[in-house]
């Protein structure tokens, strides 16, 4: 990285679902946050203190368990804010406790620090992320973007080869469809994204080859 954005990231994956938890600092600062920690708290702070990263927040793309079902518990734990996701989401976040009896984890309800809306911008040590609201998947979903390390942190909107589900409660199809065309498109092709689960790709490599959402797919 140059010194323009001195950007880090290590994912984490957490929980049964095996879900993508991001630690991203700045190397000026050594100060980070974790982006959807969503259990394994343990490993979490393992992988903090293994890079030397003081944690300073705790950011939320949406708020299914998965990503979020102990955000409050660590950000109690560790004297920090929770930033995200919009305020959309409060009723996925809401139903922590009852999900996370559901799906075997652990959950608990939360009330975010700060909301998070379209064209807001949140602070990691020197570093800047914009955020850009991305429905669909749920109506409150947050996509975090650093334009100078050209790198998307965009939870469950798209993955490699697939997009976000959209049959739970409060989703859209066509939302969903619309915010990856609408919002991550034009932050370019050689963007790269951490999803919410499995590999990293970037953008452009999507719009060639991605079943759901590849420009010729769409042009039908």
């Amino acid at each position: 990285m140059t010194q323009a954005h001195p950007l880090k990231a290590a994912i984490v994956p957490v929980t049964p679902l095996q879900q993508n938890c991001t630690l991203l600092w700045c190397t000026q600062t050594m100060l980070g946050a974790f982006v959807d920690p969503g259990g394994d708290l343990p490993k979490l702070k393992a992988a903090a203190a293994q890079h030397g990263v003081t944690i300073e927040k705790i950011l939320i793309t949406h708020g299914h368990i998965d990503h979020c079902g102990e955000a409050g518990t660590l950000a109690k734990e560790l004297g920090v804010p929770i930033e995200g996701p919009h305020e959309a989401d409060r009723f996925w976040i809401s139903r922590l406790d009852e999900d996370g009896r559901s799906y075997g984890i652990r959950g608990a309800v939360f009330e975010p620090d700060r909301w998070l809306a379209d064209g807001d911008t949140v602070t990691v040590g020197a570093l800047e992320f914009s955020v850009h609201h991305c429905p669909g998947h749920t109506p409150g979903h947050v996509v975090f973007h650093h334009a100078g390390a050209q790198l998307a942190l965009v939870g469950d909107v798209l993955f490699q080869g697939s997009i976000g589900r959209t049959d739970f409660p409060m989703g859209n199809h066509q939302d969903l469809l619309d915010a990856i065309t609408g919002k991550l498109w034009p932050l370019g092709n050689a963007t790269a994204f951490v999803p919410g689960h499995g590999p990293m790709s970037n953008f452009g490599h999507e719009r060639r080859t991605n079943p759901f959402v590849a420009d010729a797919v769409l042009a039908r």
